[in-house]
C-alpha cells in the first residue's frame, strides 16, 4: 500500500514541506521564503540560508500537518531533498527528516533534487505519459533527459556553463534589477520588443543538445558598456525582451530537437525557469504545431517546493527503495553520472535498501 508521504525541501533558499497522499494527490504544502534575507546581497548567501532553514523548519512541518488536518501517525514516510543543492542547507533538512524518521519509526526515502524537479510534471496531470523528454532548467540546471517509464533517465543535453536561470539573474544584476533577477526580466520584458536587439544564440559543433548561455550574457555586458561609452540611454524594456528571447530561442529548439531525436511524442518542462511566460507561450505554440504533448507544472510548482520532493518520494518507494540511516546530504549529487562536464560526479551514495513487508523495523537494524 501506497503510505501518505511527508516531502521536505532545502536545497538553496526554501524551506518547504509538504504532504501527498496515497493517491499521489497533494493535501497541503507550506513554503518560507528567504527572498528578503539574501535581497541586499544581490544572490544567496549560503550560511545565512542554513541558519533561516534551522529557524523555520520545524514550523513549516508543523504548519503543513495543520493544515492537512493529519497527525504525525499518518504519516507513513519522509522525503527529503538529499542534493544537489547547497551542502549546509541539504544538511538541516536531511538532519531533521532523519531525526523525525528515526522517532516515528517510519521509511525515510532521500531524493535527488532534480528527480524532484521531473516529478512536478506530474503533479497535477498523472496521467501525463511516462515515456518522454524532459528539460529541467532553473538557477542551477539546464538538462534534458529521456525518460523511459521503469527504466530512469538519460541524459541528453546539458549546459556546458552557465544554467539558463543563472543567465536570467546575472543580466538582471547588470541591468540594476532588484533580485530575484529572472522574474523582474520576465515582467520588463512583457513592454519590450523581442526583436530589438540581435544577441547571439550558440550553436555548438559536436556538442549536440548542449547548451551555453555564457557567450550571451557576454554579449550583454558589451552592449551595456558600449551605450555608456556614447552615452546612450538604456532601452530597459528591449534589453530585457531582446535577452529573454534568446534564451527561450535556444531552450525551445533544443527541447524540440531532443523530442524529434528521441522518437517520443511529449514534452516535460521543468525547473524555475519554467515559470517564464515568454517560454510557457513559445513552447505551448510550438508543441500545437509539431503535434507533441507539452506539460509545464503550475507556477507554484515551478520553483522549489515540497510536493514535488514527496511525490518522487513516493515514487521510489513503490519501487522499493528507501533510505538507511548512512544517507548524507552531497551538494554535487547527479541524477546520471554525467551532468557536469568534466569527472564523473557522484550519484545517489548506496544508501537504498529495498523495501519489504517488515520495512519498518528493518531500517532500524541499520543503525
Amino acid at each position: 500500500m501506497t503510505p501518505t508521504v511527508l516531502g521536505i525541501e532545502t536545497s538553496c533558499d526554501e524551506t518547504a514541506a509538504a504532504v501527498v497522499d496515497g493517491e499521489g494527490r497533494v493535501q497541503a504544502g507550506r513554503i518560507s521564503s528567504q527572498t528578503d534575507v539574501h535581497a541586499r546581497f544581490g544572490g544567496v548567501v549560503p550560511e545565512l540560508a542554513a541558519r533561516r532553514h534551522i529557524e523555520s523548519i520545524e514550523g513549516i512541518v508543523a504548519g503543513t500537518l495543520a493544515q492537512a488536518g493529519l497527525s504525525w501517525e499518518q504519516i507513513g514516510a519522509i522525503a527529503v531533498t538529499q542534493g544537489p543543492g547547497l551542502a549546509g542547507a541539504l544538511l538541516v533538512g536531511v538532519s531533521f527528516a532523519k531525526g523525525v524518521a528515526y522517532a516515528r519509526r517510519i521509511p525515510l526515502i532521500p531524493v535527488n533534487h532534480l528527480e524532484a524537479h521531473i516529478a512536478s510534471a506530474w503533479l497535477d496531470r498523472p496521467d501525463f505519459p511516462k515515456d518522454c523528454v524532459v528539460l529541467v532548467v532553473s538557477g542551477g540546471h539546464t538538462h534534458l533527459y529521456q525518460s523511459t517509464h521503469g527504466q530512469g533517465y538519460r541524459l541528453l543535453g546539458r549546459t556546458l556553463d552557465d544554467a539558463a536561470g543563472e543567465a536570467f539573474d546575472k543580466a538582471a544584476k547588470m541591468l540594476g534589477l532588484p533580485y530575484p533577477g529572472g522574474p523582474e526580466i520576465d515582467r520588463l520584458a512583457r513592454s519590450g520588443h523581442a526583436a530589438a536587439i540581435r544577441f547571439p544564440r550558440a550553436t555548438l559543433r559536436g556538442h549536440g543538445l548542449d547548451f551555453s548561455f555564457s557567450g550571451l550574457k557576454t554579449s550583454l555586458l558589451y552592449y551595456l558598456k558600449n551605450l555608456d561609452r556614447i552615452g546612450a540611454a538604456r532601452p530597459m524594456a528591449d534589453l530585457a525582451a531582446s535577452f529573454q528571447e534568446a534564451i527561450v530561442d535556444v531552450l525551445v529548439e533544443q527541447a524540440f530537437a531532443a523530442v524529434r531525436q528521441s522518437g517520443v511524442r511529449a514534452l516535460a518542462v521543468v525547473g524555475g525557469v519554467s515559470a517564464n511566460s515568454r517560454l510557457r507561450a513559445r513552447l505551448q505554440a510550438r508543441a500545437e504545431t509539431e503535434q507533441v504533448q507539452v506539460v509545464l507544472p503550475p507556477l507554484r510548482y515551478c520553483t522549489d517546493n515540497a510536493a514535488m520532493v514527496a511525490l518522487a518520494g513516493q515514487q521510489a518507494y513503490d519501487r522499493g527503495l528507501i533510505g538507511s540511516w548512512d544517507t548524507e546530504a552531497c551538494a554535487n549529487l547527479s541524477l546520471t553520472g554525467d551532468e557536469v562536464p568534466g569527472p564523473r560526479r557522484p550519484r545517489a551514495p548506496r544508501v537504498f535498501t529495498r523495501r519489504t513487508h517488515s520495512n519498518r523495523s528493518r531500517i532500524h537494524e541499520r543503525t
